[in-house]
């Protein structure tokens, strides 16, 4: 193995023995990113200088064995949309003005205290508004296990960068299934929060920070850093002492659903359905007792919800002067555009309807302890799509088993579980009740178990195209 593929948590264990160095794997990584960056497009600010500075102090407090926490030394990126001190958050969009960040945001704050090496910042599109690696500001995001699509959004880049061992982890934030959806097409681990769990600066609804990483273990050591309190985000749980090993889950005696039909969007492909429900058969095999469940929410709620988000982003919008207007990413500007007429009772309703798919996400599994399903009901799309429909009208016909549980602020996790004839990645989804996140990683862990091995990661084609 090399060392860019190292585990985070096998990385710190070799640290502690000095059978490798912070310096050593910095090395690996950057040179990973040298040789795949150039087709897969996942960095943003990448800061080699720095991520050498921080990984030779690294190596000298693990000399000591003093380390300062528990990634000392460990690579790792972060989304572009979570600030960085002195860097610039130009959110994906040509359109942002680049004004360095004054502070680091909550997230970026915990990794470096940890003694994390934050080597780059990872790309997105345009206000974080597309599952498609597209924007007006950076190159277009790939995905490594086919170049010719993306590798899923608004988490993009660190959808790519994961796959393709640039370090073992990775930030990304999710208000619709931003970090599901490119952890599923990339063949990652990516979880979604019980909002609150990790602090967010700005806070908004149903909005999360979470991990995006190759394994459950790395996802779990990354959430006992970024759960840790700050005091910016006034809507964050309080601080909680969990059991952030996560250990496997016994399926035995469990109750799970298995949702297989989000009753709107797009039909779900028939490679996805084949292999979510054999997922669903190595936990029946294990003693699970896994019942099939209907569809959780409506066309009516996710258009309500179309109707607010459109109005949330058309009041900034319609704030900038014309010329920053234009450089917004044209699907995009469609999308917000066209609502700009919409009611204020028809968009009071909209926003009512977050508020109902909770309180249909909540009872779909209060007879359960899980619900799986697919992450996406398509696999990856062409690159140069801005979603799988590609029709700014219609937008979010592919979140219908992703977007319920950020309203609801349940945990849920995508994690892979085949592959299509064609070689891309399927993600299993797995929800949970909220606060139990360590639950969920738990279950990821167990099905890490029950799964067929895994195929090689896919750099060396990243490397090829």
């Amino acid at each position: 193995m090399e060392l860019a593929d190292l585990s985070a948590v096998d990385a710190v264990a070799m640290f502690r023995s000095g059978a490798v160095s912070p310096v050593e794997m910095l090395d690996a990584v950057l040179a990973r990113v040298e040789r795949c960056e150039p087709v897969l497009r996942a960095t943003y600010s990448l800061d080699a200088e720095g991520a050498r500075a921080t990984a030779k102090a690294a190596e000298q407090r693990w000399r000591r064995q003093e380390p300062v926490g528990a990634l000392d030394g460990v690579p790792v990126t972060v989304k572009e949309n979570i600030a960085t001190k002195g860097t610039p958050v130009p959110l994906g969009t040509a359109a942002t003005e680049l004004v360095p960040a004054e502070a680091d945001g909550p997230a970026a704050a915990r990794l470096r205290e940890e003694g994390a090496v934050i080597i780059a910042k990872t790309t997105m599109p345009d206000f974080g508004m597309l599952s498609s690696g597209l924007s007006s500001f950076h190159a277009t995001a790939r995905n490594p296990w086919d170049t010719s699509k993306g590798p899923g959004g608004s988490s993009a880049g660190a959808g790519a960068a994961g796959a393709a061992g640039y370090g073992p982890l990775h930030v990304g934030t999710d208000i619709g299934g931003s970090i599901r959806l490119p952890a599923g097409w990339c063949a990652l681990v990516g979880l979604k929060p019980s909002f609150g769990r990790v602090p967010v600066d700005p806070p908004y609804p149903g909005r999360v920070v979470g991990p995006m990483t190759r394994n459950g273990r790395d996802a779990a050591l990354l959430m006992s850093v970024l759960s840790k309190a700050d005091g910016r985000d006034h809507l964050s749980l309080p601080p909680q002492e969990l059991d952030w090993q996560c250990p496997p889950v016994k399926p035995r005696g469990l109750r799970i659903g298995l949702q297989l039909d989000a009753g709107l969007g797009l039909p779900v492909h028939p490679e996805v359905t084949a292999a979510v429900t054999e997922a669903a058969k190595a936990f029946e095999a294990a003693g699970a007792v896994v019942e099939p469940i209907g569809p959780m929410i409506t066309q009516e709620m996710l258009e309500g919800l179309n109707d607010f988000w459109r109005m949330r982003f058309w009041s900034d919008f319609e704030r900038m002067p014309l010329e920053r207007r234009e450089l917004v990413l044209p699907f995009i500007r469609e999308w917000v555009e066209s609502g700009a007429d919409l009611s204020g009772v028809r968009v009071y309703r909209g926003y009512a309807q977050m508020d109902a798919m909770a309180v249909a996400a909540e009872r779909a599994l209060k007879p359960f302890d899980h619900v799986l399903s697919p992450v996406s009901p398509v696999p990856a799309f062409d690159a140069e799509l801005a979603s799988p429909n590609n029709n700014p009208l219609a937008p979010f016909e592919h979140i219908g088993f992703t977007v319920a549980y950020n309203m609801s602020g349940q945990p849920a996790a995508s994690v892979n579980c085949g592959f299509t004839s064609d070689g891309l990645p399927i993600g299993l989804q797995i929800a949970g009740h909220r606060f139990n996140d360590v639950g969920v990683l738990g279950l990821v862990r167990t099905y890490e178990r029950l799964r067929p091995a895994q195929p090689p990661w896919p750099y060396d084609r990243s490397v090829r195209a």
